[in-house]
């Protein structure tokens, strides 16, 4: 793969290509959940999006180091502490702890690091000490405020103009501030909260800084791709940018990616509106391959709307995606010839839309086209195990590019079979060979006898020219 891939920058709101600091490796810093509940879909959206991005930069040749935060000391987190009466870093611990059984359901990869703010607090306090050496922090009775105007460049991120600002319901309104918009790296304790030592007393960090130091520590004073959602622009993706390129002078990230929003009859899906459905609740209705497939049916950047129908239809188009994969297995055990000029054009076919495929993800990782792309690439496969003889090696290249490519959204359909898949095929191939023999004994009484039940377990029989074929439904 020679062709550039192509994002959009929030930075610049332009397609860029993308150039990595290191050739052949990225960099990626994606902000993750508050932990004070469980997540809800639209938390699940930028887990899935970025864990996509990711599987297709490594399909690339990309070594990546991914690093995902946990927000664990935060205002959130108290509240909810002090409303179940629970030791706020243990009642973030347990929702971390759900988190992972959430999107281990969507099949994401592990991050490279997992970092906390509980675990990182003398960098955080470094990093606050590195603000205000630089000139662009100050001390207020034990708070420690960020001077928004004394950073010119204020605002680029998100394309606000700071006299035009007002504070808003993540700025704290404190009157001792130089500015309104000044926002908190460090806030002094209070009874009951959680608080560690520092130059300026007990307290805890405020919200931004701690992707700053985190960042930092792990992937270096610069790197290549920053992404989270939208509503992260402002102001928390805006501070990071103040926070780190105050003190090292340099881009924070090339890259600023941000997923679009999903939507509830056009409205956000937030905990603030009360609208939002925990994904626990979702993968109760629907299995997590489906809200994985719908969560990537549109390109990253478009909102989504949500509602059952959604889902369902993406649970068929994932069906006609299994279907193809069980059909080429079971073919693959069938086809004995090579060479033959029906495998050639299969193979001819395969390549054009792995391609199509690539140019997909290359336009700003499109995976509403790059499923497009396997949609037809699957009734390629099925047209051509309607001939009457199968090329195996045609039949094995058409599996491994299908299969990789299933992969890259994170649809891993062979994780789904049994572990005693040997075991399984065999007792499978034991049932069609006694149904096959009472129907050339004309005891088809038996043999509908085989199919019916095999059908009441899940498990249907197809006859084909080749022989007969079974999947599960």
């Amino acid at each position: 793969m020679n062709k550039p891939i192509m994002v959009h920058n929030t930075l610049n709101n332009c397609k860029m290509e993308l150039k990595t600091l290191e050739p052949g490796k990225v960099k990626m810093y994606v902000c993750g959940p508050t932990t004070y509940n469980y997540i809800h879909l639209g938390n699940a959206r930028p887990i899935v999006v970025f864990d996509t991005i990711r599987r297709y930069l490594t399909y690339c040749g990309y070594e990546v180091t991914y690093i995902q935060n946990f927000t664990d000391v935060d205002d959130k987190i108290i509240k909810r502490a002090n409303e179940e009466k629970d030791d706020p870093i243990k009642l973030a611990a347990r929702y971390i702890d759900e988190f992972f059984k959430d999107v281990n359901a969507l099949n994401v990869l592990p991050a490279t690091k997992y970092p906390k703010v509980s675990e990182h607090m003398q960098d955080i306090i470094d990093f606050v000490q590195r603000i205000i050496n630089a000139g662009y922090g100050y001390e207020l009775d034990g708070d420690v405020y960020f001077s928004v105007r004394k950073y010119a460049e204020y605002g680029k991120l998100s394309g606000r103009n700071l006299d035009d600002m007002q504070a808003g319901a993540r700025v704290d309104v404190d009157t001792r501030k130089q500015d309104p918009m000044d926002f908190a790296l460090w806030k002094s304790a209070k009874p009951g909260e959680p608080a560690w030592d520092s130059p300026w007393g007990k307290g805890r960090p405020g919200w931004h800084i701690e992707c700053s130091a985190m960042s930092c520590k792990y992937l270096g004073e610069q790197f290549d791709i920053h992404g989270g959602g939208q509503d992260l622009i402002f102001p928390h993706h805006e501070n990071e940018i103040a926070q780190t390129e105050c003190v090292t002078g340099k881009p924070m990230a090339n890259y600023w990616l941000h997923n679009g929003f999903i939507t509830i009859n056009s409205e956000k899906m937030s905990k603030s509106l009360g609208n939002f459905f925990l994904l626990r609740d979702i993968l109760d209705k629907f299995d997590a391959e489906t809200v994985r497939f719908y969560l990537l049916s549109v390109q990253y950047r478009s909102p989504l709307d949500f509602d059952d129908e959604k889902l369902q239809v993406a649970q068929k188009g994932l069906e006609r995606l299994k279907n193809c994969y069980n059909g080429l297995h079971s073919g693959l055990q069938m086809a004995k010839t090579e060479n033959t000029a029906a495998g050639a054009e299969l193979l001819q076919k395969i390549n054009a839309l792995e391609e199509a495929f690539q140019d997909a993800m290359n336009d700003d990782f499109n995976t509403a086209l790059a499923s497009a792309a396997l949609f037809d690439m699957a009734r390629e496969i099925n047209t051509y195990l309607k001939e009457t003889t199968l090329d195996r090696q045609a039949m094995q290249k058409a599996s491994e590019v299908y299969t990789t490519l299933l992969s890259i959204m994170g649809l891993d359909f062979a994780a789904k079979e049994d572990e005693n898949d040997g075991l399984t095929e065999a007792l499978m191939q034991l049932l069609i060979d006694l149904r096959k023999q009472a129907r050339q004994e004309k005891n088809y009484a038996m043999a509908d006898q085989i199919r019916n039940q095999l059908n009441e377990i899940g498990v249907i029989l197809e006859d084909t020219k080749q022989g007969t074929t079974w999947k599960r439904k």
